[in-house]
């Protein structure tokens, strides 16, 4: 085995970053919720759907604060694809509630929006829908649904910033959603994430959660004379530093997703033969959703293809990955959560799945060689 040539991921410098750790260092602001977080929040608020945003210190800590919104209670069921990554699921297994997984698209992999409603019992709290690799669920189906039903819809966007579904950014449609900014996604600070609350009637208690309960928010801003232990919650905030470097990325959050979709393209128009010969599936985006290339992924015939492409190609010095595990088949999963339905295509199209290097300052070159190789060794199997 040759030593990486393509790693999978390298994370993105704007060449600011450090720049405004420098500042928020010689401005005496390390904690959290200083100039930077508000910088944050105005941009998110601006460009992510107009709700009201809420830096954490993860996409997982997002949820969590959601799921505590949410008022689930132990015995409630929350409905969600299995073909996720385990902070969907574990946010409301923590309150006490069971993830009812459902099974997912062939086109999209996104929760298959036809199969919410036979899931639904009594019990039902809230639909999470997962936005794969950037590209929207079907939300206008997923949100009459939990109107008719009475539901909360929290969006796991941890891959959607800058994505859109029918004209608006994925994260600003249902009541309460999650980005996540970990050095694998888009827009990045290391490790952190956001919460996106846009029913107005959550604002002030996520803002309690997120500050161990209490109402110092409220304080700082003057509206009390002191501020005390009101609710539930927990230190859900990323200190002034990441924040910092947090700004920087989301200045340049067009131009990093403009730099991953020429990257994407490339990929897309170079692989096209090889679905067009029935080797491999590409990745689906209708018309009614623009994607942010998060990930570029390939569909192989069965597990055996997917495992020797993702051999063959690391002998050649390329890393690729597979994906999630599908969580209805985890030691966890079986013991907190229950499925409705078949789960067939989540099994199977987990199986065949590869994901090839993709950043944002991949080169052309780079890019060829990984196309090359692809076909290579899809052709010789």
């Amino acid at each position: 085995m040759t030593d990486t040539l393509i790693p999978f991921n390298r994370p993105h410098m704007t060449g600011k970053e450090l720049g405004y750790i420098a500042d928020a260092h010689a401005h005496g602001k390390l904690a959290g919720d200083g100039p930077y977080t508000k910088k944050c929040h105005e941009w998110l608020e601006q460009n992510a759907g107009g709700g009201k945003a809420l830096l954490t210190h993860s996409c997982t800590a997002g949820l969590e604060m959601a799921a505590i919104l949410s008022n689930v209670e132990p015995g409630d069921e929350v409905i969600m694809p299995s073909f996720t990554f385990v902070s969907t699921a574990n946010a409301f297994v923590l309150r006490g509630a069971i993830p009812v997984f459902v099974d997912i698209r062939p086109d999209t992999l996104n929760i298959d929006e036809t199969l919410i409603e036979a899931a639904i019992t009594p019990r039902t709290r809230a639909i999470v829908p997962v936005h794969y690799a950037g590209v929207g669920c079907e939300m206008d189906t997923i949100m009459a649904i939990a109107e008719r039903h009475q539901l909360l819809v929290i969006e796991d966007a941890a891959q959607g910033l800058m994505a859109t579904y029918k004209g608006r950014p994925l994260g600003s449609i249902g009541h309460l959603a999650a980005f996540s900014f970990h050095e694998t996604k888009n827009v990045i600070c290391g490790e952190g994430g956001a919460l996106m609350i846009n029913d107005p009637r959550f604002h002030d208690r996520a803002e309690i959660i997120r500050e161990k309960g209490t109402n110092r928010s409220q304080f700082f801003r003057g509206q009390v004379d002191k501020y005390t232990w009101c609710d539930i919650g927990s230190s859900f905030l990323p200190g002034e530093l990441v924040a910092a470097f947090l700004w920087a990325q989301l200045q340049d959050a067009r131009a990093i997703t403009d730099k991953r979709l020429r990257v994407w393209d490339a990929y897309h128009a170079g692989l096209e033969g090889l679905e067009r010969d029935g080797k491999i599936q590409r990745p689906v985006v209708h018309t009614q959703t623009k994607h942010n290339a998060h990930m570029y992924y390939v569909l192989l015939h069965d597990l055996e293809q997917r495992t020797r492409l993702i051999s063959r190609l690391s002998e050649k010095g390329i890393n690729s990955v597979f994906h999630y595990v599908p969580l209805h088949s985890s030691p966890a999963g079986q013991r907190y959560a229950r499925t409705s339905g078949s789960l067939a295509r989540t099994v199977a199209l987990s199986d065949r799945l590869v994901r090839l290097p993709l950043w944002a300052d991949m080169d052309a070159v780079t890019i060829e060689t990984v196309i090359d190789a692809v076909k290579s060794i899809v052709h010789s199997n």
